[in-house]
């Protein structure tokens, strides 16, 4: 067998290999509000949004946000995530953001270290405006490594990403990474709980930074199995991380075909 074929008989085995567990095709997967993702993925032909208000703290002034993602099952194993945002930095209007896309691919189930796993490639476009602060002006490549347990209904998420931009670093640093360790799970009937701790490494380039480590806590809300609410805050650990609120929701609409 050639290598290009055995790449195409991987990839039909992934996309339509059987979940370890039948998943409740309705029930939301949601990967809001943390920063992280998990390893799950939106049942084949079902479409899921996730959209929410973040306020940063700056200084000086106020960052308004309103991330957005939707998804699309492509597979038992792949899902089609497009992200996006209408941001409102403290001196312009509300606007368009950069456009983002990317395909999350679960390799494993249940596996003996990693637990679930998947990993997500993804590009951002310069749909923003530069000049009104809303976009990089860069196009970048990314890939997420994402691995998820269940330890007695409480969740861990543990994320590693890197990402590598166009440009000479003056509006975004070139290259940039992020991890994250995120936990949520049940409190009180239909309430449940998250909190994650979430970092960058320090960047190089006129556009660098300093690292930033940061922590994230809020209650979540079950409203339906295919709705759920949350909101939380962020405070920094250490860095240029700004103090934060969010809020939002998360949608599973139904089967589109």
């Amino acid at each position: 067998m050639t290598r290009r074929r055995a790449a195409a008989s991987l990839l039909l085995a992934i996309l339509s290999a059987p979940a370890v567990a039948q998943q409740d095709q309705h029930a939301v997967q949601a990967e809001r509000p943390t920063v992280a993702t998990h390893a799950g993925t939106v049942a084949t032909g079902w479409f899921e949004i996730e959209t929410g208000v973040e306020r940063d703290q700056l200084d000086p002034g106020l960052f308004i946000g309103t991330p957005t993602t939707l998804k699309l099952g492509i597979g038992s194993h792949a899902q089609l995530s497009i992200w996006g945002s209408v941001p409102q930095p403290d001196s312009s209007g509300f606007g368009p953001g950069d456009l983002s896309v990317g395909v999350k691919w679960r390799l494993l189930d249940d596996a003996t270290i990693v637990g679930d796993f998947a990993i997500l490639p993804s590009v951002k476009l310069p749909t923003g405006s530069v000049s009104a602060g809303r976009g990089t002006g860069t196009t970048d490549v990314s890939i997420l490594a994402i691995s998820s347990h269940d330890f007695g209904g409480v969740a861990m998420d543990l994320n590693v990403g890197y990402t590598h931009r166009s440009g000479n670093g003056t509006q975004a640093p070139v290259n940039a990474m992020l991890w994250t360790a995120s936990f949520g799970g049940p409190a009180v009937k239909s309430l449940g709980w998250v909190a994650e701790l979430y970092g960058y490494p320090s960047t190089t380039g006129p556009a660098g930074q300093a690292s930033i480590v940061a922590f994230l806590a809020g209650p979540t809300y079950t409203a339906w199995k295919w709705l759920a609410l949350d909101a939380g805050l962020i405070v920094p650990v250490t860095g240029p991380q700004p103090h934060a609120l969010y809020a939002g929701a998360v949608w599973n609409v139904g089967k589109v075909w």
